[in-house]
């Protein structure tokens, strides 16, 4: 994006989702904001659930941290083993970190839950999925950039770890 396509600002009326779903449990419209402001360091996008449904799966970012800021609706932000109830004008984190820095939302409500979501975008990033037992590698672009700038992405179980000098 040239200096001349970057807005000064972004009315959260004007934003433009983009669905992302893996059904049954997982749906999401998310809308990006950092890249229309020529933001780089820090990622935002505004991200919507439907009823019931939770946009990824419980994770953790060993580089990144994300700071949440709840729009409208209510629902629950899962963060470690704690099950945090979150309604419009609340702010929730999760800091780089281990398991105990593990989140998710989820909307339990009958309302869509939106929810204003801010990162730091260092890379490479690990990101661990705790429940299934799978990590991410992403080189190139933080979890959340543009996947086309990335030269390195994969995605495996933990259970599927080699001794560094296996096949040597």
């Amino acid at each position: 994006m040239s200096v001349n396509q970057i807005e000064a600002k972004v009315s959260l009326e004007e934003l433009t989702f983009e669905a992302v779903s893996h059904p049954p449990t997982y749906s999401a419209r998310i809308a990006a904001v950092a890249r229309r402001l020529g933001a780089s360091k820090l990622g935002y996008r505004v991200i919507e659930l439907p009823p019931g449904k939770r946009g990824w799966p419980l994770h953790h970012h060993y580089v990144n941290e994300e700071m949440f800021l709840v729009l409208d609706g209510c629902g629950t932000f899962r963060r470690g083993h704690e099950d945090i109830a979150v309604s419009a004008g609340d702010v929730v984190a999760a800091p780089a970190g281990g398991s105990e820095s593990a989140h998710q939302f989820v909307n339990t409500s009958d309302a869509p839950l939106r929810y204003l979501a801010v990162s730091t975008m260092e890379e490479p990033d690990v990101v661990e999925y705790t429940e299934s037992g799978k990590f991410a590698v992403f080189v190139g672009a933080a979890p959340g950039g543009a996947r086309s700038d990335r030269p390195f992405e994969h995605v495996g179980r933990i259970a599927d770890a080699v001794d560094y000098w296996d096949g040597e």
